[in-house]
């Protein structure tokens, strides 16, 4: 018989196991959630002033499944879960019915959730027929919402148009509000929110810099954690998932949801891809003593790696994460949350690709790390996300953690080699010459030719974790004091240098010195082989004052500035025409040998490895560590059309000077001087006066400085 629930219009009727979560209908909403530590589950629902107005027991389960359908529910009702659980499956002894549990599966949550230890604790009152302590003032409830597929899906039965193969693509990493809350074009109430992020202004300065894909940090609705919060400070990155279908509320003006989707679409029809940076290896949850959240308090044996030890009353939570918890993905049930996650962002919001944060978590079955793990086929034949892109971060600090090289062929992954190579070689560290040859081909000792494609390696000089480029030739060490941990977060092997002076200074030798390193680094970062990803901010001198980990700094030293000065202005102007040389010429972008059978293409006919003397490299030369100068030329295959005459195949040199002193170089390449151009010196400041420059087999290459010439058409 109906339960009719007295002094609302709601009514229990009958409903579905499947799917999990808030699914509405003409006439009601059905509810479905996953609860094995159960004897009772409560559904509350909730006025728009966070009044309590309803609790119904659901009555239908299958196995660990609590579902009911209840009648008079409509779009925008908030609701949450309380939880009567089995005395031997509790998470701890904090856990009873007072506990209000956000639901998994939830798409839309009432309010950011902001750390409060005194709310979070409650007031004892009277839930459920028991006195206890009951924190619904804390918890954010979910949203009931509509499924409607984003825009590009509702007439196209293709998942994506694109997938991990693109030469073309150049990342652009940025934050939501970082991007725009310094921004004077953007509206007041819009800075720092996804309306402010998709505004003209913004998608103007992206689309001259010549980037093609946005990779937001995360947008999965968050909370700071306790520690952090309690001193003054946030995670201002939102590295601390609390539910994997919500927008993060901090980024909304009205409605998350909404203006989550219209942010990505505006992206997608300025021509732009959109990846979402996610965290499925861990959440807000933390260990042992963290928060009862969500998972926690319904499903945490399944939820989290654990240990259990029959000489303690509660499991020991594995820490792979380093956030106090470990996301047990292998488990069917978050498995299932993960997939479906990935599938509702693509499907509904609209997103074309995921970058994995400790993405070797996702290959755990469940301790050990597998290439082949069931996660990864899934996604290979999913047909929603078999087209995505899929980048990987590819390790955790737990045993066996690093996989750089490791993921199924159509992943990418973020190579840290590339990173501390490049850096390292540009300060001129030595012995570091047939690594940079090798990272700057696409490292292929890693990614191995015919196994991966050359893209495979997302290469960076730096990412949100670290100094920023402008950093990077600004300071020697780390300067974290900010971060309230005594300068002891935060990685001390930076391969960075200041150049004479720790951080500012007037010093125009150093300025000028520090400007010139900068283009060295962004030029090797654009010309090398794979898929290059660029910091935002980078390309504006963004600096954070040497802080290297401002994962808690939401002020200034996050924030983009949009005002520059004559010397960044310059460096940006720079930025534009490196990419736009990579973009007009694919060659530079994506060189396919005969050598390599991943595909059947061929483009390169010759590479040859030059001295400073200009005869061929010797194996020897890589090992020499006195070395720091190379060149490299390249010529393109001759192609012809059909009916046509065979089109001259492009021709290009490269040369490398690392080092601290200027060196004559003796090409005889180039004694045709007539038939080459500079399209490239990065000792030079002004790009107006790379083609002036005098050709000739005998030339000087400047201290720290990276020339490229075009053979003439």
């Amino acid at each position: 018989m109906p339960n009719q629930l007295q002094g609302h219009d709601f009514t229990l009727l009958p409903g579905q196991v499947a799917p999990f979560g808030a699914n509405i209908s003409a006439d009601g909403c059905n509810f479905s959630i996953y609860c094995p530590d159960a004897k009772d589950v409560y559904l509350c629902l909730f006025d728009e002033a966070d009044i309590e107005i309803a609790q119904i027991k659901l009555k239908q389960r299958v196995q660990s499944k609590w579902f009911g359908f209840v009648k008079g529910v409509s779009e925008g009702q908030k609701y949450a879960y309380r939880v009567n659980s089995k005395d031997h499956r509790k998470v701890n002894t904090e856990m009873d019915v007072g506990r209000l549990l956000i639901d998994p599966y939830a798409k839309q949550l009432s309010h950011a959730l902001v750390w409060d230890r005194d709310a979070y604790v409650g007031k004892t009152s009277p839930v459920i027929g028991q006195a206890v302590k009951d924190n619904q003032a804390f918890i954010p409830k979910s949203i009931v919402t509509a499924s409607v597929p984003c825009d590009r899906l509702k007439h196209s039965s293709n998942s994506l148009s694109t997938n991990g193969e693109q030469p073309d693509r150049i990342i652009y990493e940025a934050h939501v509000k970082g991007l725009t809350q310094n921004h004077p074009d953007v509206p007041a109430e819009q800075r720092g929110k996804y309306l402010g992020a998709c505004h003209p202004s913004v998608l103007a300065h992206l689309k001259s810099l010549g980037v093609t894909c946005i990779q937001f940090l995360p947008v999965f609705a968050f909370m700071p954690e306790p520690y952090i919060s309690e001193k003054g400070l946030t995670n201002y990155w939102g590295y601390n998932p609390i539910n994997f279908f919500s927008p993060e509320p901090r980024y909304a003006v009205k409605d998350a949801l909404a203006e989550c989707k219209h942010m990505v679409s505006e992206y997608q029809k300025a021509g732009f891809e959109v990846i979402l940076d996610v965290v499925f290896n861990h959440t807000a949850e933390s260990g042992e003593p963290g928060s009862i959240l969500s998972f926690k308090g319904l499903c945490h044996r399944h939820a989290y790696l654990q240990i259990v030890n029959d000489e303690l009353n509660t499991p020991t939570y594995i820490n792979y994460s380093g956030c106090g918890n470990t996301v047990n993905t292998a488990d069917t049930y978050m498995m299932t949350l993960i997939i479906d996650s990935l599938r509702y962002w693509v499907s509904e919001i609209g997103i074309d690709g995921f970058r994995f944060d400790l993405a070797a978590s996702l290959g755990r079955e469940p301790i050990d790390f597998h290439a082949d793990a069931t996660i990864f086929k899934i996604l290979r034949q999913d047909p929603v996300l078999k087209n995505a892109i899929m980048i990987a971060e590819p390790w955790d600090i737990g045993p066996g953690g690093y996989q750089l090289g490791q993921f199924p062929d159509y992943w990418l992954e973020v190579n840290d080699k590339y990173r501390d190579t490049v850096r390292g070689f540009w300060r001129s560290d030595t012995g570091l010459k047939a690594d940079f040859a090798t990272r700057f081909m696409g490292s292929r000792d890693v990614f191995p030719k015919g196994m991966r494609p050359m893209l495979t390696s997302v290469n960076n000089i730096t990412y949100h974790d670290g100094f920023t480029l402008h950093d990077l030739v600004s300071y020697s060490k780390k300067h974290n004091k900010a971060n309230l941990e005594d300068n002891h977060d935060g990685h001390n092997h930076n391969l960075s240098d200041n150049y004479g002076v720790e951080g500012e200074t007037s010093d125009l030798d150093i300025l000028e010195l520090r400007e010139q390193q900068k283009r060295n680094l962004f030029a090797t970062l654009i010309l090398s082989q794979g898929t290059p990803h660029i910091l935002g901010g980078d390309e504006l001198s963004r600096s954070q004052l040497g802080n290297n980990n401002a994962y808690c700094q939401d002020n200034e030293l996050n924030w983009l500035n949009w005002e520059l000065d004559e010397r960044q202005k310059s460096f940006l102007a720079f930025t534009k025409y490196v990419i736009q040389l990579r973009k007009e010429n694919p060659l530079l972008s994506h060189m396919m040998f005969e050598d390599d059978q991943f595909d059947s293409q061929v483009n390169i006919d010759t590479a040859d490895w030059y001295r400073v003397d200009g005869s061929f490299k010797r194996d020897q030369d890589w090992t020499n560590q006195d070395h720091h100068c190379f060149a490299l030329h390249i010529i393109g295959a001759t192609k012809a059309s059909p009916g046509q005459q065979v089109r001259k195949a492009q021709e290009w040199l490269y040369v490398v000077n690392s080092s601290k002193k200027s060196v004559e170089f003796n090409l005889p390449l180039l004694l045709k001087n007539q038939d080459w151009k500079c399209v490239l010196n990065t000792a030079i400041s002004d790009i107006a006066d790379y083609e002036s420059q005098s050709m000739s087999p005998l030339f000087t290459m400047e201290a720290r400085s990276f020339c490229l010439f075009k053979h003439r058409d």
